[in-house]
């Protein structure tokens, strides 16, 4: 089978998000035996692709680089365009032109489409080689996630602006979202909640929408060790400029962050991630605090930390950071929507708390319960073997031959 996948960003190096379940399909189909091609985005300094793994993974290798939008062009299609914003995102004629060419030259039995900013390629895939099928793999189902985002900062004086950005986005959202999902042959979510919503969208008679998870390569941390010297007794990781996560770690650290200082005023945090946005950057000023940036390696920060937040309030889909931490042995505090689209038991697995004295309760509870952290670390370690992916992408590869 002859597989093109379109891909928002170049899935490499496999640290967050969509580049770590992109990278970690691309080596499941390519150990499943199918001939594997890829289409991507480059961000300024990406261009050399040369030595990446991904070169012994595809056959073919292209990108194009991410096209950039000026602010009067983002009002005016927001103000006249039915297409939502993340449908003018990647927008790009490069890409399409590179786009057609794979087409005919590849012929590809199937062409997979990573996430609803490329949703616009369906229709050249049609015309250009209407006997592939296509898969759309939707990374959340980002209508339902709009909303919640409106519903959160419509209650916040200082983010109305923003919530009136996600209340036109909502209506635009689900009209693309459906066309999408009704003009997809297959449509794939990463949860079972996810997958519910995205099936309202499907017609009748058509296949009905597959839950595949979000995975991980759990032999890279099933090597943690819990010795050596922790430096952090909270992380935690994400994009942050990334709406959820700076949303979930402003609240923490004005709502959450002085009940545990209260209690603990040694109290150290680190917020490990790239693109801090400059209210995540200004949280490094405040004592007990350090905000890192980029990294190239997340495994050495949860090794070094005793407990995992997970502190978010809108967000749809699942969290790879919470897997990446349970697969550690990391204890975890999450609200229920951190959590959210995994079956797991509060008390477990994890601890859920939904209110700033609850979160805190938990977090000073572990880190004065030594047996608490260590019996929470083991079962999340083997919850989290269900989600690597040598054991997920095989529900895939039934898929694609189904």
């Amino acid at each position: 089978m002859n597989v093109l996948i379109l891909t928002p960003q170049i899935p490499y190096p496999p640290h967050q998000g969509a580049s770590l379940r992109n990278f970690n399909i691309i080596q499941g189909l390519k150990a499943a035996g199918y001939s594997v091609s890829l289409l991507s985005f480059a961000e300024p300094g990406q261009t050399d692709v040369s030595l990446t793994p991904l070169t012994t993974l595809l056959d073919r290798f292209e990108t194009v680089p991410v096209p950039t939008r000026s602010n009067i062009t983002r009002l005016r299609q927001l103000l006249t365009s039915p297409l939502p914003d993340m449908g003018h995102r990647l927008y790009a004629p490069q890409f399409f032109t590179l786009l057609n060419t794979l087409l005919e030259e590849l012929k590809p039995t199937v062409v997979q489409i990573e996430g609803i900013e490329l949703a616009r390629a369906i229709e050249a895939i049609q015309e250009q080689q209407p006997n592939a099928k296509i898969i759309f793999d939707n990374h959340n189902a980002e209508t339902a996630l709009q909303q919640r985002i409106f519903e959160t900062d419509i209650r916040i004086p200082t983010k109305i602006p923003k919530a009136l950005y996600s209340r036109i986005q909502v209506a635009k959202l689900d009209r693309f979202e459906r066309w999408a999902c009704q003009n997809a042959d297959i449509v794939t979510a990463v949860s079972h909640r996810d997958a519910e919503i995205l099936q309202a969208y499907r017609r009748p008679g058509q296949s009905k929408v597959t839950q595949i998870p979000n995975c991980i390569d759990i032999t890279e941390f099933e090597n943690s060790v819990e010795q050596g010297e922790i430096v952090y007794d909270l992380v935690f990781t994400g994009k942050m400029d990334y709406r959820p996560n700076v949303d979930g770690m402003l609240w923490f650290a004005q709502e959450i962050w002085p009940l545990v200082k209260h209690q603990k005023a040694e109290a150290k945090l680190a917020i490990v991630g790239k693109n801090p946005s400059p209210e995540i950057t200004q949280l490094g000023e405040l004592p007990g605090i350090t905000v890192t940036g980029s990294v190239s390696e997340i495994e050495p920060w949860l090794n070094c930390s005793r407990v995992m937040i997970m502190p978010l309030r809108m967000g749809s889909g699942t969290r790879l950071k919470l897997i990446q931490a349970l697969a550690a042995g990391l204890p975890t505090v999450s609200t229920a929507n951190g959590a959210e689209g995994y079956p797991i038991t509060n008390g477990e697995e994890l601890l859920i708390g939904d209110t700033p004295d609850i979160f805190a309760n938990h977090i000073l509870n572990l880190l004065h319960d030594p047996e608490l952290q260590s019996r929470l670390g083991q079962n999340g370690r083997k919850f989290a073997k269900a989600y690597d992916w040598r054991v997920v992408i095989p529900q895939l590869v039934t898929l694609y031959q189904d």
